[in-house]
């Protein structure tokens, strides 16, 4: 599987370089006072966020990473070059944490360069030391140690629109009609092993991002099925689309489904209830959606809709597969999102 959605990594920045004792040696200047010149300093690291990134597959096999240190001082007061700055790319939406304590020390949502480890200082070469008592000095500082971290990278996906539901209730096929996407689609569990994300035009003047959200079964918060490797990508959607097979093809009841499903998003708020900065998946706008509706006469439509009203749940009814309610659908979600 290509998606790598959370990796551990060492990064260290470069030292500074040491600063330099020299003194002038030249014909006419037989006496040359200090020109020892001072270290450069070591290379930063940075997190380029970009979003032509979208996985930390490049961490997977290399795990640790160090900025170059500076270069040491040199005569004739010269400055050694500074160490290059090291820039780490990832994809918007990763967390970074650290190794041991687990606290987030970034969330890094939008593109651009974020510096995350200063390089150590240049030592002053002996020119800076002089005056009029020592005239010339025959010390020097060293550079100071760079920084270095165990980190914990993290990705959540950013969307406006979580798809959630049972395997093969059609989140992928949802997808691939309203956008540009073109997922894996197949008759069988867990088709979908990565997160897709699709762009949908709510008008002719904004977009909204929509992602299906692979794995959820009952028990995943507990590991069962993909488990909770794709349960954190629905934390920073503001509306979920929760699908709903309709035609009951694998088995099951359509009504249960929908319960299983948002009692797994009950279960996860508990795994998360000690997070502070955690906003409860539970009380997150939702749109329940029954797909597959070609599948059922209307009179089996009508009445699964009235389970779902009695229970004071508004339903929406469309088919993927066959392009029905996709308008309707696309204007309600834009209408959430929007607001």
């Amino acid at each position: 599987m290509k998606f790598v959605d959370e990796v551990s990594i060492t990064v260290s920045s470069g030292h500074g370089g040491a600063g330099a004792i020299s003194f002038r040696r030249e014909s006419m200047s037989p006496r040359g006072g200090p020109d020892g010149g001072d270290g450069g300093r070591g290379g930063h690291v940075y997190f380029r966020v970009t979003p032509q990134v979208n996985t930390l597959i490049d961490f997977r096999y290399k795990r640790k990473f160090r900025a170059p240190d500076g270069e040491p001082g040199k005569g004739r007061n010269m400055t050694g070059h500074d160490g290059q700055d090291l820039y780490l790319r990832v994809p918007p939406g990763t967390v970074v944490r650290d190794s041991e304590t687990n606290e987030v020390l970034m969330d890094l949502e939008e593109a651009g360069d974020v510096m995350f480890l200063k390089g150590g200082r240049g030592g002053k070469g002996n020119w800076f030391f002089r005056n009029s008592v020592n005239q010339a000095p025959e010390i020097a500082q060293p550079g100071e140690d760079g920084e270095s971290r165990v980190v914990h990278l993290e990705l959540k996906l950013i969307a406006d629109v979580g798809v959630i539901g049972y395997p093969n209730a059609g989140k992928s096929t949802l997808i691939s009609v309203l956008s540009s996407a073109r997922p894996k689609i197949a008759d069988y569990p867990f088709t979908t092993l990565t997160p897709n994300l699709g762009v949908v035009k709510a008008n002719d003047e904004q977009t909204f991002v929509m992602a299906d959200i692979p794995g959820l079964v009952p028990g995943a918060h507990q590991g069962v099925g993909l488990g909770i490797q794709f349960l954190r990508h629905i934390e920073r959607t503001g509306l979920f689309i929760h699908l709903v097979d309709a035609s009951g093809s694998a088995g099951r009841d359509p009504y249960q489904d929908y319960l299983d499903i948002e009692n797994e998003l009950r279960q996860y708020d508990r795994v998360k209830q000690d997070d502070p900065e955690y906003r409860p998946l539970a009380t997150r706008d939702r749109l329940v959606v029954l797909n597959k509706a070609d599948a059922l006469r209307l009179e089996e439509m009508e009445e699964l809709q009235g389970r779902f009203r009695r229970a004071g749940i508004e339903t929406m009814v469309i088919s993927a597969a066959a392009k029905k309610g996709l308008k309707e659908l696309a204007t309600e979600i834009g209408k959430r999102v929007l607001k």
